[in-house]
């Protein structure tokens, strides 16, 4: 910290982003990271490691951001790797309904790998693509009341293509992180 600085830092949060692949969880990354749409994404093979510093209220945070593989025969990683983590986003495509029907399973494998009260471990539901609302399979309320009844903290939808609602989903997230570990009074 700076002398005479109001600015507080050293906060690190690990946050895992779990989903079925192809919803565009590396494609939502990649967007929030660098502010451009990459339509070149690969498969990823395992899991990926970002780092991002951002400003939540008059701090200074690292985001740790766990890009976990969603293909069927990567999905044991994230049981291992959940541990330790402050929060999660589960992803998946509006326009693919499978995508959806999955959230049972990633939710369980994701659970299974918290240990402590899963209850309190804010996790967010991110419905991608919604530059092609157009082809729209999971709707919104479905969507919203899946998240209300598995107690999850939060329901967006977003783009990667055009930007909408990427900063908020990340800054959401480490609010209620934050709030989780004592470190900001919730509003209100």
């Amino acid at each position: 910290m700076v002398a005479g600085s109001d600015e507080k830092s050293d906060l690190m949060f690990k946050i895992c982003l779990f989903g079925d692949g192809g919803v565009g969880k590396t494609t939502l990354v990649n967007r929030y990271l660098t502010g451009v749409f990459k339509t070149d994404s690969s498969i990823t093979i395992g899991v990926d490691f970002h780092i991002k510093k951002v400003k939540v209220e008059d701090y200074t945070i690292t985001l740790q951001i766990w890009d976990f593989a969603g293909e069927e025969r990567f999905r044991f990683l994230l049981q291992s790797y959940v541990l330790g983590a402050s929060g999660g986003i589960f992803m998946y495509d509006i326009t693919r309904y499978s995508s959806m029907k999955n959230f049972e399973d990633w939710i369980e494998i994701f659970k299974r790998g918290f240990n402590g009260d899963q209850n309190q471990l804010p996790v967010i539901m991110v419905g991608g693509k919604l530059d092609l609302r157009f082809k729209r399979a999971v709707s919104s309320k479905d969507a919203f009341d899946i998240a209300k009844k598995h107690n999850l903290y939060g329901f967006i939808e977003s783009s990667s293509k055009d930007g909408q609602n990427i900063e908020e989903i990340f800054h959401e997230l480490a609010k209620l992180m934050m709030r989780r570990a004592g470190i900001i009074k919730k509003s209100r």
